[in-house]
């Protein structure tokens, strides 16, 4: 397996010092928190959405749509190519991963199903994120 490069390289006990258990499943395991159930799912606030391993900005809130799948929902990312896209052919299908590319942290997937002009759907686990409010 190729190591992959990224500019914020820790170590995982490093990751487990900084992130709830619930934070390190999702980020550093590739794990999804449950459907309804994230704080920004339903936050539709004036601001950027922040990787929340590395608080590199990933997502405008002006890109934020209601798709009602239970995760926040975007229809792009933020200009500055900072969301970094991988096949994933786990649980018997294939999709596009999510990654920050600044730490490499796991933020969700990528879907062709968006229903806004760029045909996009970000669909993000809000504990991969936090919030930077517009003052």
């Amino acid at each position: 397996m190729k190591e992959k490069k990224f500019i914020i390289r820790k170590t995982e006990k490093e990751w487990e010092t900084q992130l709830t258990q619930d934070e390190f499943h999702v980020l550093r395991n590739k794990g999804t928190e449950r459907p309804f159930s994230g704080k920004y799912n339903v936050h539709f606030e004036s601001g950027n959405y922040c990787c929340k391993g590395c608080g590199e900005e990933l997502f405008n809130s002006e890109n934020k749509f209601e798709s009602g799948c239970g995760w926040p929902s975007f229809d792009d990312e933020i200009i500055g190519d900072k969301v970094q896209k991988e096949e994933d052919n786990t649980h018997g299908m294939t999709r596009t991963e999510i990654l920050c590319k600044k730490c490499g942290s796991h933020l969700g997937h990528l879907f062709n199903d968006g229903p806004t002009s760029t045909g996009l759907r970000y669909c993000v686990n809000s504990l991969s994120l936090d919030f930077k409010k517009t003052p």
